[in-house]
């Protein structure tokens, strides 16, 4: 009766130890495969983040183009309505001190904040031509304000555009686990582009009047 049974010990542990290794090996799997899944996560959250930076540079351009068509326009208006009224000197050089201050800002922040004040002083030079009927009737001066108006609701798109995709940008590196990755890797929150509603808009002149 013992040497059946000395017989069927090995094959016993053998079945144990082959049991054993099977167990390492599936929790070995199993940890490579939850290394794989981060692994692959991070990359995605990272790849992500990359992406929504590069487009929020991309749209930060845009702007940019259009503020400076803006910048190149205001010379021309000053000069038009200088033309029909010069001794309004205080609005005009007001324009041309805004127009500095706004193309030396630095950031969408700083950029909104200098945008607002020039645009104050933009809708200030508009209204003179209220009081010159001279003005009102000039090709140039109606031309200078269509113009502009076409770039302030280009730039009012862009404006939109910019800030969404700074949104979603901002969300991601506050939110958990992309918070992580975007530490890591020095990801930071990007500013608006702030423009108020009022302050932007040409206004209208009705030069028929």
């Amino acid at each position: 009766m013992l040497e059946p049974f000395a017989t069927k010990c090995p094959k016993h542990l053998q079945s144990l130890a082959g049991r054993e290794e099977h167990l390492a090996g599936d929790k070995v799997m199993w940890e490579l495969l939850i290394v794989g899944v981060i692994v692959v996560g991070a990359i995605v959250m990272y790849n992500s983040l990359v992406r929504l930076r590069e487009t929020a540079d991309g749209a930060w351009a845009d702007i940019d183009v259009q503020l400076k068509r803006r910048y190149d326009l205001v010379p021309n208006l000053v000069a038009t309505v200088k033309g029909y009224a010069g001794h309004e000197k205080d609005t005009l050089e007001g324009v041309i001190a805004a127009r500095t201050n706004a193309m030396s800002a630095q950031g969408p922040a700083a950029k909104g904040a200098a945008e607002n004040m020039l645009s104050g002083t933009l809708k200030s030079l508009f209204a003179l031509s209220e009081a010159y009927p001279q003005l009102q009737a000039a090709d140039g001066f109606r031309d200078l304000q269509n113009t502009l108006s076409e770039i302030e609701d280009t730039l009012a798109q862009a404006r939109r555009y910019y800030n969404a995709v700074v949104r979603d940008f901002n969300t991601k590196t506050q939110t958990f686990p992309s918070v992580v990755i975007a530490k890591s890797f020095g990801f930071i929150q990007r500013e608006f582009f702030e423009i108020e509603e009022a302050a932007k808009a040409v206004p209208t002149v009705d030069f028929n009047s």
